[in-house]
């Protein structure tokens, strides 16, 4: 019986296409020299700053790890439904605490050593591992059930959802934030595809506000819907381009 879930390319971009090029750099490369893990500060930096204004728009646009899974692990992947499990705010609460404790304790451990030349080679190693971990078992889910598995559960990602709704709450989102957008509701084929190319496994087609957009914390804005949909409605947005369309 064929998969609910359609492969499709999700790689518009070069960053989204080589982006792997880094994680591998980094995850693999860093065990012979510890400080390119301090490439990942900078990352985290950018990524926490852009969910702020963005979301989860760092997830879908420039995530090496994205890449990872979606340009070198789909094609291998089974491509299956994603479990419950991973989708469970409580499971990724657990793993954003055991990682962040992880990291902290690392830090402070390495910070003995602050004012000596293996100073910088022990925090580089300290992010090293982390990504080689998130490599690792990232890449083994991407294979066992679907390339974005572990997208559900990064403590990044739910870094980036706090983040965003902070951003809601100070009011900075409303002029930068975009997301998918449907220009007619009415228009909507309700062929699912949406749904099927959606990396996340999310679905937009029965989740559009009465703003005509999709407002779930998980999507990552990375267009695969939009580029799919058979009726060619779908973009990405702002909500003021999107309620003058529906206007006219």
């Amino acid at each position: 019986m064929a998969s609910f879930n359609i492969k499709t390319n999700r790689t518009f971009t070069a960053i989204r296409k080589y982006g792997w090029i880094f994680t591998l750099t980094v995850a693999f490369g860093g065990l012979w020299y510890p400080k390119l893990g301090l490439l990942v500060i900078p990352v985290i930096l950018s990524l926490m700053i852009m969910s702020l204004f963005k979301g989860r728009y760092w997830c879908g646009n420039f995530c090496a790890h994205g890449s990872l899974f979606d340009f070198f692990m789909m094609p291998l992947s089974r491509n299956v439904k994603i479990p419950a499990f991973f989708k469970s705010k409580i499971v990724g609460a657990v793993f954003l605490i055991w990682f962040g404790f992880n990291l902290v304790r690392r830090i402070v451990k390495v910070t003995g050593l602050l004012g000596t030349m293996a100073f910088w080679d022990q925090l580089g190693f300290v992010f090293v591992a982390s990504y080689l971990m998130v490599t690792i078992v990232g890449g083994f889910l991407s294979l066992l059930v679907a390339p974005r598995t572990w997208c559900n559960v990064c403590p990044m990602g739910l870094m980036q959802s706090i983040s965003y709704r902070l951003g809601q709450w100070i009011g900075v989102t409303r002029k930068m934030d975009q997301k998918i957008s449907i220009a007619d509701t009415d228009k909507c084929h309700q062929c699912a595809k949406c749904a099927r190319v959606c990396p996340m496994q999310l679905t937009p087609y029965l989740e559009f506000s009465g703003k005509n957009q999709f407002d779930n914390d998980l999507c990552i804005r990375c267009s695969t819907c939009v580029v799919n949909c058979p009726a060619a409605i779908l973009s990405l947005g702002k909500e003021e381009s999107t309620c003058k369309v529906k206007s006219d």
